[in-house]
């Protein structure tokens, strides 16, 4: 920025040099200036129905794209989309929150201005709590080194950023001559050394090593380097459920999802039987660890992520994830040899049962793995469509997002404008349970407003079908919506009634050929029908009540 820019000028400019096309949100007047600005650049901004819908096709968006951003008003905005940014942090979700805020020459004498709740800096103090940094760009002579530095740590930590516009500032010029920062972080080279000494001493002397790949190998861009590390010393690959797709599910060294006790018994065995667990990115939550059924041995695993690195019980600081991954690349490992190990089925043909055999939960995920192809990425919200869809064979890499750590209701149907803005030549499908969908579905009009063609199952169970295998009682219904009468209050789209295999097979025919709008599967299932996994899952957690 030789010359002086404005300062939402230049925040503009920054995020499209770093990938962002699109910005989801919904204007107020504290944003209008810079929702003007964004319309007279090449960014496209995506008004979606509800603040918390943007928040989550941001979210989607950055795990495609690699950075999403949302932009809403002050307050009665910003404090909607806290529930998805707060999601986003929990995943490592690299969403930009642009928040609008009342001028500083209208905050004399501390006004009662309308959307204020306590102080000014109310609500920058909530997104401090749920973001790796923030600012409010209330100085323009610094301004623009804010914006750098917000964006940087965004990049570098993989998660969201919160930057708060006093409307009176986004229309000044920043500092004349600003250029944005070069920032180069380096791993403790001798750290680093004796790292990758013990851990290469390890993996070579291990007779059976196992990689357990997860969310951050995408979120760091390390796709190709794992694949490389993998490939050339032979190691079988596991995915959480996190983590599923992050590289390809056809790779013949691909073993499954493990998710514990909660997954295949075939893929526990065979990771929980290793002498050396090479845990790459992974987080080790609750339910990527099957609610705490795994029996993984820290003392023989060698654990790296973006925040830590630990070998057996030995620490190590100052190491960079992507260094200690290249430098096990050049360590020199050795091919392990071949055997048997678990593979995931490829999918078989779908044939009905019966004309009138209800559609059950295993049933309808067989029909989905027939459905995919390359150009699906699977879109799963939580409860059985979550871990119904965790067997589901993925064709290509980072082709299946679902919230499978902070679980979020409400995250898919939003989540596929996101995606399918991110990446315009893959078509989303979309499992969502009947209470999801009754929370964020109504973003089916934003998608139909911008022409997309998702593919929308709405496992309809009459309510909320995790807690009901919990706890249940009336809490736990909701109200049955005609969900494939949609079209008639939008004005397009194609909906299909699934009760029986036979309606469900046909619908999906229909859906794979019908490409010029949404389509929408109202698939009615027992309210009691469960996935295997979500049995295990609930009985867990209900032990916990």
């Amino acid at each position: 920025m030789l010359s002086a820019m404005t300062i939402g000028g230049y925040l503009i400019e920054r995020l499209a040099a770093h990938g962002v096309g699109h910005v989801f949100g919904i204007p107020g007047d504290y944003v209008l200036g810079f929702y003007e600005q964004l319309r007279q650049s090449p960014l496209q901004t995506i008004t979606t129905c509800d603040e918390q819908g943007a928040g989550f096709a941001a979210d989607a968006y950055a795990r495609v794209r690699g950075l999403g951003a949302v932009c809403v008003t002050y307050c009665v905005g910003g404090l909607k989309v806290v529930n998805p940014i707060a999601g986003a942090f929990a995943e490592k979700s690299p969403v930009v929150v642009i928040s609008g805020a009342p001028g500083m020459n209208e905050r004399e004498r501390n006004p009662l201005l309308h959307h204020k709740v306590r102080e000014f800096d109310t609500q920058r103090r909530v997104f401090a709590e749920i973001t790796v940094a923030h600012a409010a760009l209330e100085d323009p002579d610094t301004a623009c080194a804010e914006i750098d530095r917000v964006l940087h740590a965004a990049l570098r930590y993989q998660r969201p950023v919160y930057l708060e516009l006093p409307r009176d500032i986004i229309g000044q010029p920043g500092r004349s001559g600003h250029r944005p920062p070069e920032v180069h972080e380096k791993s403790d080279p001798r750290v680093l050394a004796e790292a990758l000494a013990e851990a290469a001493a390890m993996i070579n002397a291990a007779q059976r090593p196992v990689v357990l790949a997860d969310v951050e190998i995408h979120r760091f861009g390390m796709q190709d380097d794992v694949l490389r590390l993998i490939e050339s010393a032979h190691l079988p690959f596991a995915a959480t459920i996190l983590g599923k797709s992050v590289l390809s599910e056809q790779h013949p060294l691909y073993l499954g999802v493990y998710e514990g006790a909660m997954g295949l018994d075939d893929v526990r065995a065979y990771v929980e039987a290793s002498d050396c667990v090479i845990l790459l990115g992974a987080f080790m939550t609750d339910i990527n660890l099957g609610i705490y059924t795994a029996q993984l041995d820290l003392g023989q695993a060698i654990y790296a992520t973006s925040e830590k690195l630990a070998i057996r019980h030995h620490t190590f600081e100052n190491v960079r994830f992507k260094d200690f991954v290249h430098g096990l690349l050049a360590a020199g490992l050795r091919p392990h040899a071949d055997g048997a190990r678990p593979a995931p089925p490829p999918p078989r043909e779908f044939v009905p049962a019966a004309p009138d055999a209800p559609v059950t939960i295993a049933r309808l995920f067989e029909r989905v793995n027939e459905y995919l192809t390359d150009h699906t990425v699977v879109i799963a919200d939580v409860g059985n469509a979550l871990f119904g869809a965790a067997d589901l064979f993925i064709r290509n890499r980072t082709a299946f997002l679902g919230p499978a750590y902070y679980a979020s209701m409400g995250f898919a149907v939003p989540a596929a404008l996101g995606a399918q803005m991110a990446r315009p030549e893959v078509r989303p499908l979309v499992l969502v349970g009947d209470g999801a969908f009754q929370m964020t579905g109504m973003e089916l009009s934003t998608i139909a407003r911008f022409g997309l063609n998702p593919v929308v199952i709405v496992l309809n169970n009459a309510g909320y079908g995790t807690e009901r295998h919990m706890h249940d009682g009336p809490f736990n219904d909701v109200l049955a919506w005609r969900y494939h009468k949609l079209p008639e209050l939008l004005g397009v789209g194609r909906t299909f009634l699934v009760e029986t295999e036979s309606q469900l097979d046909a619908a999906l025919d229909a859906a794979a050929r019908h490409t010029s709008s949404y389509c929408l599967l109202d698939v009615r299932l027992d309210p009691l029908d469960k996935s295997a996994a979500l049995g295990r899952l609930a009985e867990r957690m209900a032990r916990n009540l």
